[in-house]
């Protein structure tokens, strides 16, 4: 998780640490510290290649989010 809102934040232009705090109690008792996903199956089975890498589906995201906020000022409160 902090690695997307690392990337999330920069691409806003924004410190992460000025505006997340992590809350104790809202951490799952059994989390992992890494979670690692392996496309290994879908390469094999099916061919699969990802077109996009991680940081730059996040850069993706919040454009979007950004671009939909310009156009309706409303949805901030969504």
């Amino acid at each position: 998780m902090r690695d997307l809102v690392v990337v999330a934040f920069d691409h806003a232009g924004l410190d992460w640490e000025a505006h997340v705090r992590a809350e104790a109690s809202l951490l799952r008792p059994a989390e992992v510290d890494h979670l690692i996903g392996d496309a290994s199956k879908a390469r094999c089975a099916l061919g699969w290649q990802p077109a996009v890498q991680f940081e730059d589906l996040v850069r993706m995201m919040v454009d979007a989010d950004t671009e939909r906020l310009s156009r309706d000022p409303l949805a901030r409160h969504a």
